[in-house]
């Protein structure tokens, strides 16, 4: 490591080595020859006899093994990283002179390659994703009975329970898992379409004869692993897929957003926390804290990724025609960086998700400090099932409530509503004790939580069986 060099934390920090591999010159130039290699086969299959079969086999012995500084010095020569690396590529591959980049354009390699990546890069994120869910699931199927303070406008609201809560955060996650599989199911190849994406060159290469071109395309493309590739293009693919698939990512960052700092937020308040280590300081000067610094971490990454939502619309909307340069320096940053940034937050996800610590009795205090009042409808009802005055029943409760409010909030001293309706003789019937069961109050909590994990989680778990339980580890 250059410690007088500037090192993205992106990489040094965030990003897994499998993501950064997929971005990495080696990957990216890799798939440059491979690319070369399936259109030289394709452009023999369909007649090219220039085209030796030596030449096919130098270029598959070399697809890897690549010399950067070799390409580098040509880069400084030419200014152009394409022809440096088709000449790099000659050089190793000499029986291929001549015929690598035959009747392509630059956009060939490059956005196809870019689009491989893509596509590879979003199937590293569904299985992300597919972890976060499923480890979300077990969470809130442990916990799915545990009643809870539910919040709105984050004000004490009916109860719901913990593992109901995580429900919403992998709801969320599922969500944006169906627009990750989405895109992966429609994501088309930008394939062999020439300089300004007329194939005229390939057509003059194939004298004229429109189907072979065709079929050059389609070989190619199937080659690649792609269904299809675009009817028309420019010079390069739809710049709205980069903004579609950038978009997608910062959709998974809001959820991460959200999760995280629900996780804060419960924290702050004692009942729940994400794991912290035996040795980790949560302050330099506090000791005692215990900082929720992943989600905090998380929570920072999303924010990154969502801020580079725009970037990709605009580059869209800003090409010419059938291409300008611009959207390159632009997409180099953009594209790579939303899918290292989402990685680290995904990580954190799953490390958090799988290693949550709820803390029950605090959770009860809460429960219990904000019950009585909760329970004033069924106290209420109980009264009249014992031949109480409705109204009456309802105007001692309220006098009640309001008196016991007054403890709570002006002199900081607990929750005494049931004990001032114990010693009140128009609740002596009722017994209070089984009002309160805090589990009468949750709904449909529990069931909704089995049918969550039933009809959203199970068939998650089903497709991406083989990626469940891939190990974790956050670098700081």
């Amino acid at each position: 490591m250059q410690y007088d060099t500037y090192e993205s934390p992106l990489a040094a920090r965030n990003a897994s080595r499998e993501m950064l591999r997929l971005f990495s010159p080696q990957q990216k130039f890799s798939l440059w020859r491979r690319l070369w290699l399936e259109l030289a086969r394709a452009e023999k299959s369909l007649g090219l006899d220039r085209i030796s079969d030596d030449a096919l086999k130098q270029m598959q012995a070399k697809l890897d093994e690549i010399d950067f500084e070799k390409a580098a010095q040509w880069e400084k020569r030419l200014r152009h990283d394409v022809m440096a690396h088709v000449h790099t590529f000659e050089e190793t591959a000499p029986a291929a002179k001549g015929i690598i980049h035959l009747g392509a354009t630059s956009q060939y390699v490059v956005d196809n390659a870019d689009l491989i990546i893509m596509r590879d890069a979003l199937k590293f994120v569904a299985a992300r994703l597919a972890n976060a869910i499923d480890a979300l699931a077990s969470f809130a199927m442990k916990w799915k009975d545990l009643p809870t303070l539910g919040y709105t406008h984050f004000q004490p609201a009916q109860l719901t329970t913990v593992g109901k809560r995580a429900t919403l955060w992998a709801q969320d996650l599922a969500i944006d898992l169906e627009e990750i599989e989405h895109r992966l199911a429609t994501l088309r190849f930008r394939g062999v379409k020439g300089t300004t994406g007329t194939q005229a060159s390939f057509l003059a290469l194939f004298d004229g004869d429109h189907a072979k071109v065709d079929e050059l395309d389609k070989r190619v493309t199937a080659a690649c692993g792609f269904a299809e590739s675009f009817t028309v293009t420019g010079q390069t693919y739809p710049r709205k897929i980069d903004a579609q698939i950038v978009n997608c990512l910062a959709g998974v960052a809001t959820s991460v957003h959200r999760f995280a700092n629900d996780i804060r937020l419960l924290a702050g308040i004692k009942q729940l926390e994400e794991p912290f280590e035996e040795e980790q300081v949560g302050s330099s000067a506090m000791a005692y804290k215990r900082n929720p610094m992943r989600c905090e971490r998380a929570t920072g990454l999303a924010r990154f990724v969502i801020s580079l939502a725009n970037s990709p619309l605009q580059t869209a909307a800003e090409q010419w025609f059938e291409r300008t340069l611009d959207d390159s320096s632009n997409k180099r940053l953009s594209v790579p960086e939303a899918f290292l940034a989402i990685d680290g937050c995904l990580q954190i996800v799953v490390n958090v998700a799988r290693g949550l610590v709820v803390y029950p009795k605090v959770i009860e205090a809460a429960v219990m400090s904000e019950l009585p009042f909760m329970a004033t409808e069924e106290i209420l009802m109980a009264g009249v099932r014992g031949g109480g005055d409705r109204q009456e029943l309802h105007e001692l409760i309220r006098l009640h409530s309001l008196a016991a409010a007054e403890q709570v909030k002006m002199y900081g001293k607990p929750n005494d509503l049931l004990d001032r309706l114990k010693v009140d003789s128009a609740f002596a019937k009722i017994n209070l004790s089984d009002v309160m069961d805090p589990k009468k109050f949750v709904g449909r909590a529990p069931q909704q939580v089995e049918r969550f994990v039933t009809e959203v989680v199970e068939p998650i778990r089903s497709r991406y069986r083989e990626h469940l339980g891939a190990e974790v580890t956050l670098k700081v």
